[in-house]
C-alpha cells in the first residue's frame, strides 16, 4: 500500500472525515498537525501547491486535495486503486 501522508487540524471537521475514510478502509497514514506549527504549514502549503486549507491529502507522495476530494475519489471507485502499491 503506498504511504497516505495527511495534513490537519485538530478542530477541523474535514481532516476527521477525511482520517474516518482512511480508517474505515484499515489505511494507515502520518498525519502532521499544522495548527500551531507555521514551517508546517509553509511545507503543506508548497507541497499543495498554494493550498492553505486542511486537510491536504498526498498518496505515494501525489497531492489528491482535501477530504471532499478523497471522498469523490472513493465514490468514483478510485481510491482503491490510488492506495493500491
Amino acid at each position: 500500500m503506498k504511504p497516505v501522508e495527511i495534513y490537519t487540524s485538530p478542530t477541523c471537521g474535514f481532516c476527521h472525515m477525511a482520517k474516518r475514510l482512511l480508517d474505515n478502509k484499515g489505511v494507515g497514514y502520518v498525519e502532521t498537525d499544522v495548527s500551531a506549527d507555521p514551517d508546517q504549514r509553509a511545507k503543506m502549503m508548497q507541497r499543495a501547491n498554494g493550498g492553505r486549507t486542511v486537510p491536504q491529502i498526498f498518496i505515494g507522495g501525489e497531492h489528491v486535495g482535501g477530504s471532499d476530494d478523497l471522498h469523490a475519489l472513493d465514490r468514483a471507485g478510485k481510491l482503491d486503486a490510488m492506495l493500491a502499491a
